[in-house]
């Protein structure tokens, strides 16, 4: 895909070469990017379907871990211990396929992207998908212990804590996905301070309402608890700092317009 006026040499009349592809073009090359990264996400669910069980068993640990020796999870679903774990693959695939499947979307949009545009956006894309990942090993690693600890230690005597395997799956694919994308803002931070959406000093002088817009964001995306509102306000309020610090260092203050010259003195 191309776009005119970029990186193309220009003609003797000042116009530019017309290498732009027809929309056919276009559409076939998007039909056969999406096609890769279909194949791809189903080869990857293939591979990983004989370890469907194995794979939700240690997605459950963080809960399993937490719970009294004698609860266990249950499927209230007739399919539900056939299927749950096949959907587990299946999202699982498409998480894998991340990198591959922003290399094909990289592919496509590059062409039309200037080379200054290229030198910002790739290292920004790799980053984001990191920053992803970081996103959901946090909320594995970190968040749900804490949060399914306190979540068994506040059950009422008498009662037994027996999660559904398809409403576990449900809130983990939630939480993974909420705490993915709330890694990204130091990316968005840099992307509207590169736009100029915003400058660093204003948004510096935000920061009491990123902070409280924080907690709020946290309230909307986690379990009603206070501990899990809090491991989502603070990282956020921390990663919109990193994206600060980064901004500060690649903005480029536009100069000033010079002064506008006196008006003539009438005569």
């Amino acid at each position: 895909m191309a776009a005119p006026g970029r990186d193309m040499p220009p003609r003797r009349d000042g116009y530019y070469q017309d290498r732009q592809q027809p929309l056919v073009e276009h559409l076939r090359e998007l039909r056969d990017r999406l096609l890769r990264i279909v194949l791809v996400v189903l080869v990857i669910f293939l591979a990983l379907t004989p370890f469907a069980g194995d794979l939700y068993a240690m997605l459950s640990h963080p809960l399993m871990a937490k719970l009294p020796e004698s609860s266990t999870l249950i499927a209230t679903e007739v399919a539900a211990p056939f299927l749950t774990p096949f959907k587990l693959c299946f999202v699982l695939a498409f998480f894998i396929g991340i990198p591959y499947i922003l290399h094909q979307v990289w592919g496509f949009i590059a062409p039309a992207l200037y080379r200054s545009e290229k030198r910002l956006l790739l290292p920004l894309l790799a980053t984001s998908t990191v920053l992803f990942y970081v996103g959901v090993a946090f909320a594995y690693y970190v968040v749900f212990p804490l949060v399914f600890g306190f979540m068994v230690s506040i059950t009422p005597n008498g009662v037994q804590m027996m999660t559904d395997i398809g409403k576990y799956l449900d809130f983990v694919l939630k939480m993974f996905m909420a705490f993915g994308i709330v890694f990204e803002v130091p990316i968005a931070t840099i992307l509207a301070v590169k736009a100029g959406i915003v400058t660093p000093q204003a948004l510096a002088e935000k920061r009491p309402y990123i902070i409280v817009g924080s907690f709020v964001v946290g309230m909307l995306l986690t379990p009603p608890d206070i501990l899990s509102q809090f491991l989502m306000a603070v990282p956020l309020w921390i990663l919109f700092e990193l994206g600060l610090f980064v901004s500060r260092r690649i903005h480029v203050p536009e100069p000033e317009e010079p002064e506008s010259e006196e008006k003539e003195q009438a005569g």
